[in-house]
Parts: C-alpha cells; structure tokens; sequence
C-alpha cells in the first residue's frame, strides 16, 4: 500500500470547494480536510476520505474519474450524493461510517452537517 498523509488545511487551499478530498502526488494518497476549527470533525471527515479512497480503489474506479466528477458538479449537495457519481455508493457507505463515528463521538449530526456546509463560506 502507497503512503497515506492526512493533513489539515486552510479551506482555500482545497483543490475545488469541498471539506474532504484525496489524490494521488504519484509517491502517496493525499487527504486534505479542511480546517474545521474542530478535531474531531475534522477526523471524522478523514474517516470518509480514508474509506471513500480504499473501497474507490478496491472497485476499480479511477481518481481521475471521480476528479472529473467533483470538479464539474454544479448540483446541490455533495457530489457523491448525486446518484450519477461514479463512486456513489462508496460515499454512502463512507457516509454511514461517518454517521456513527460522530454518533460516537456524542456530537450532533445535524450541526456537523451544518458547520461543514459554512466552511466554505467563511
């Protein structure tokens, strides 16, 4: 397995607007999440990238599809919830993975949900 290297960066620096996003530098898969201002936000959104990247990997489909995909989407929402995405229901499950962990956590999914959508606009 390639090295995996999870960092946590300014918002504006994400390679279009999301909280979440992996890609390969050629030497490692890269995930970047976007400061949150919340540790464990930010780890649960590294949770879905992690399990997102392996099961997309596993299943054969390409990051550069999946790039494709984001980066063009001009639909509501995240771009993994659109059932014409390529790795749809590897989002859902990374989803579901995420649901509890944040259940886990004794946070409230609804207000995880809501500070992650105004990242962006901050």
């Amino acid at each position: 397995m390639k090295d995996i290297l999870i960092r946590t960066i300014p918002h504006k620096r994400q390679r279009y607007d999301t909280v979440g996003d992996y890609f390969n530098n050629g030497k490692q898969i890269l995930i970047h999440v976007s400061d949150c201002k919340n540790e464990d936000y930010e780890f649960a959104v590294a949770v879905h990238e992690l399990i997102e990247w392996y099961l997309t990997k596993k299943h054969g489909i390409k990051i550069k599809e999946i790039d494709n995909f984001d980066i063009s989407f001009k639909g509501k929402g995240e771009p993994g919830d659109d059932k014409e995405a390529p790795y749809y229901e590897e989002h859902q499950f990374s989803t579901s993975i995420e649901f509890q962990l944040i259940k886990e956590l004794d946070l409230s999914w609804s207000k995880y949900e809501k500070e992650l959508d105004n990242i962006g606009s901050k």
